[in-house]
């Protein structure tokens, strides 16, 4: 890799100034366009494209289908959890936010299952590593919830009731 020049500023690029003003000339744009626009919108008439803020609980924005929401398990034909606690989703969580407590099936044909399955969403950083690592397909992040606030962290324990009751927004 060949070593770079280094290019000598001249005094306007050392003094920062005129890029000081070109920044606050295009704050000062925008900010005045998109006042206009919200003053347009309170008397009724629509507002310009270019407005881009929603009215949060009357609006929303739909979730893309990628997006990342809150975790379900999923479950079998039967309806028997899919998981069958390998521990890969608990092992590669960079968070440490998910505990799995392993128990023997009673059929031999299957060896382990999720007796406890619990994630921590207050330590969860969403970043999909358990759903990737999932060999069963048996954790997803796809039910469409993206309000996930609560009062008490103890409220933010998900255990495999909880995973289990939810379904996905997009099947």
């Amino acid at each position: 890799m060949p070593i770079r020049k280094q290019v000598k500023m001249g005094w306007r690029e050392e003094i920062y100034l005129p890029e000081l003003l070109r920044g606050i000339w295009i704050t000062s744009r925008h900010f005045g366009r998109n006042l206009w626009g919200h003053i347009l919108a309170l008397f009724g008439i629509k507002a310009p494209s270019y407005t881009v803020t929603v009215q949060y609980p009357e609006e929303r924005f739909p979730v893309p289908i990628r997006y990342r929401t809150l975790h379900r398990l999923t479950r079998h034909p039967d309806g028997t959890p899919r998981c069958t606690a390998c521990m890969c989703c608990e092992t590669i969580c960079p968070a440490e936010c998910i505990y799995i407590v392993a128990g023997e099936y009673p059929d031999r044909r299957i060896e382990k299952y999720p007796v406890s399955f619990r994630i921590d969403l207050s330590k969860c950083v969403f970043c999909g590593f358990c759903v990737e690592a999932c060999p069963e397909d048996a954790i997803r992040m796809d039910t469409g919830i993206v309000e996930i606030s609560e009062y008490d962290r103890g409220r933010m324990m998900y255990e495999k009731g909880d995973l289990l009751a939810l379904e996905g927004a997009w099947d």
